[in-house]
C-alpha cells in the first residue's frame, strides 16, 4: 500500500495526518503551542515550536500505523499564511515569527504606498499593501530591529520553514508566496520591481514552485527521528486555504468553500485572474497549476468563539473535561436555544482588526444592543451570527466581481456545527455542503504530495477519486428574512464606529 502525509502548521497546533492512496485517514496526531501577544494587536509564535510539533507528529502517525517509512510516497505541507520567519547564516531562527494576524505594520503599509503607487501594487501583487502580509513585516523589522535584519540570510513562510527542517531546502510555492506581496501574481514568480522598490535582496527568498512540484527529499537526520525514508519526497504544498480548497474539491470555476478556523475565509476558484479594484478581497495563485483564487477573510472567526469560551464558559470547560465531552457541543446547544437574530443582539468580530471588507487594523470587537434580557446563550449565538455576517460580506463581494458560486462547501472546526452551517446557508441563500473527508488542509496537502510523487495524474483526477459528499443544508426562508435585516444593521455599525476606532487606537 502507498501512503501520503499531510502536515498542517496551524495557529493553535500542528496536525499531521497519514492517508492511504484512497484518501482514508490511517493515523492522525496534533501538538499545540502558544501564541504570544507582547503588545495589543501584536501576534508572534516560535518557529522552534512548529519544528518540534512537526517532527513529533510525523513520528507518532508512522508509529500508530505500524508502517515502514518506505511506504510513504510523499509529504505535503500546508500552513498559516503571511508569517515572517527569519534565519541567520547557520539556518537558525533570529526572532519569533510575526504571524498572519499581527497588526503592528500600519506605518509600513504607508511606506509601501510611498515607494510604489497603489495601482502598481494591484497590477503586480493583485492586492493593496496589507498590514498582516509579509512584506510589511519585513519592513517593520528593517525599521525597528535593524540588528536582526542585518543578520538575516533567509526569509521563509511558516510551512516553508518546516520544509527547510525536513529537506534542508529553502523554497516556497505560488499559493503561499502570493500572500507575501513580493510575488508577481499573474506571472507566478518573484517581482524584481517590488523587491527593488522595498530594497529586499531576492537572494533572501527561496525558489518558487507550483504546489504539486517536488521541492526536496527527507534529510537523513529527519528520517532517523521520524521513521520516514530519505526517498520520501516533499512537494510545494500550499497555504492553508489553498490546501483546504484541494481537500474540499474546490478546483473548478463555480466552486467555493467557507472555512471557520481561527480566521474565517470565503474562497472561490477562478481559472483566470480576477481583481477587486477596492482591494476588499484577495487574489492569489491557487494550488491547481495555472489557476487563481479569490478570497475574503474574517480575522477572528473561530477565534471569537474560542475567546468567549475561554473567558466566559469556564464551567462548560470543566464539565467537558470531567465527562470527556466536546465543549463546543454544549455551546452549540445553548446557542440553538436562542432565535435567529439573538433577540436584537449583534456582535462585531473585530478582535484582531479586520481584513474583509474594511482593511482596518484599528477596529475592535463590539456587542451591540446588549440588554438585561440577554443571557450567555444569547451572546454565544450573537458571536456565531456576527462571524457569519462577516463571511456573508465576503461572499457578496465575490458576487459583485461576477464570480458565480453554485457549490459552497464548508470546512474547518466551525463547519462541524450544523447550527453554524445553517446560519451560513441562510445568509448566502444557497445550500452548504460538507464532505465525508473532514481533514481539509492536511488532505489537500497530501493530495498535492500524491500528484508530485506520481501516485495521481492530476489534482482534478485525485479529487474525483477521493472526495465524497456527506451532508447538505438548505436555507430556511423565515431565517433568511430575519438575517437580511440584521445583516443590513451589522454593516452600518462599522461605518458608525470607524472614527471612534481610530480615537481608541490613539489613547
Amino acid at each position: 500500500m502507498n501512503y501520503l502525509i499531510g502536515i498542517d502548521i496551524g495557529t493553535s497546533a500542528t496536525k499531521t495526518v497519514l492517508f492511504d492512496e484512497n484518501g482514508t485517514v490511517i493515523a492522525s496526531a496534533s501538538r499545540e503551542y502558544p501564541l504570544y501577544q507582547p503588545e495589543n494587536g501584536w501576534a508572534e509564535q516560535r518557529p522552534q515550536d512548529w519544528r518540534e510539533a512537526a517532527i513529533d507528529t510525523i513520528g507518532r502517525v508512522i508509529r500508530q500505523a505500524g508502517i515502514s517509512g518506505n511506504e510513504v510516497r510523499g509529504v505535503g505541507l500546508s500552513g498559516q499564511m503571511h508569517g515572517l520567519v527569519m534565519l541567520d547564516e547557520a539556518g537558525e531562527v533570529i526572532r519569533p515569527s510575526i504571524i498572519w494576524c499581527d497588526q503592528r505594520t500600519g506605518a509600513e503599509t504607508e511606506e509601501m504606498l510611498r515607494r510604489l503607487p497603489r495601482e502598481k501594487w494591484m497590477e503586480i501583487t493583485a492586492n493593496p499593501p496589507l498590514t498582516g502580509w509579509t512584506a510589511a513585516k519585513i519592513l517593520w523589522v528593517k525599521n525597528h530591529e535593524p540588528e536582526h535584519y542585518a543578520r538575516c540570510r533567509h526569509i521563509l513562510l511558516p510551512k516553508d520553514y518546516i520544509r527547510y527542517v525536513l529537506t534542508g531546502q529553502f523554497a516556497t510555492e505560488v499559493s503561499d508566496a502570493s500572500g507575501m506581496q513580493l510575488l508577481d501574481v499573474p506571472g507566478r514568480s518573484w517581482s524584481r520591481e517590488v523587491l527593488n522598490a522595498l530594497e529586499i535582496d531576492e537572494n533572501l527568498l527561496g525558489r518558487v514552485y507550483e504546489s504539486c512540484e517536488v521541492t526536496g527529499k527527507i534529510l537523513p537526520e529527519i528520517a532517523a527521528a521520524t521513521g520516514l525514508s530519505t526517498d520520501t519526497v516533499v512537494v510545494g504544498g500550499a497555504g492553508d486555504n489553498a490546501a483546504a480548497a484541494v481537500g474540499t474539491g474546490v478546483i473548478r470555476d463555480g466552486m467555493a468553500f467557507t472555512t471557520i478556523g481561527t480566521s474565517g475565509v470565503v474562497f472561490a476558484h477562478s481559472s483566470r485572474m480576477r481583481l477587486d479594484p477596492a482591494g476588499r478581497v484577495h487574489t492569489c495563485c491557487c494550488a491547481v497549476p495555472g489557476a487563481w483564487h479569490v478570497m475574503g477573510v474574517t480575522q477572528a472567526a473561530g477565534l471569537s468563539l474560542q475567546w468567549f469560551r475561554n473567558q466566559f464558559c469556564q464551567d462548560y470547560l470543566e464539565e467537558a473535561a470531567r465527562g470527556g465531552l466536546d465543549v463546543y457541543q454544549r455551546i452549540n446547544e445553548d446557542a440553538a436555544s436562542v432565535p435567529a437574530g439573538s433577540d436584537r443582539l449583534i456582535y462585531l468580530p473585530y478582535l484582531m482588526g479586520e481584513r474583509t471588507p474594511h482593511l482596518d487594523p484599528d477596529c475592535r470587537g463590539v456587542f451591540f444592543g446588549l440588554s438585561a434580557i440577554h443571557t450567555r446563550a444569547h451572546m454565544l449565538r450573537a458571536v456565531m451570527e456576527g462571524v457569519s455576517y462577516s463571511l456573508c460580506d465576503c461572499n457578496e463581494i465575490l458576487k459583485e466581481m461576477g464570480i458565480s458560486v453554485s457549490h459552497m462547501m464548508a470546512c474547518g472546526g466551525g463547519a462541524r456545527s450544523p447550527l453554524w452551517r445553517q446560519m451560513l446557508s441562510d445568509l448566502y441563500g444557497c445550500p452548504v455542503e460538507t464532505l465525508k473527508q473532514s481533514e481539509g488542509p492536511a488532505l489537500g496537502a497530501a493530495i498535492l504530495a500524491g500528484v508530485g510523487s506520481g501516485l495521481y495524474e492530476s489534482v482534478e483526477s485525485a479529487c474525483g477519486r477521493i472526495l465524497a459528499e456527506d451532508s447538505r443544508i438548505e436555507p430556511v426562508q423565515e431565517e433568511m428574512e430575519v438575517y437580511k435585516r440584521y445583516h443590513k444593521l451589522y454593516q452600518k455599525l462599522y461605518t458608525s464606529l470607524k472614527e471612534n476606532y481610530k480615537e481608541l487606537a490613539e489613547l
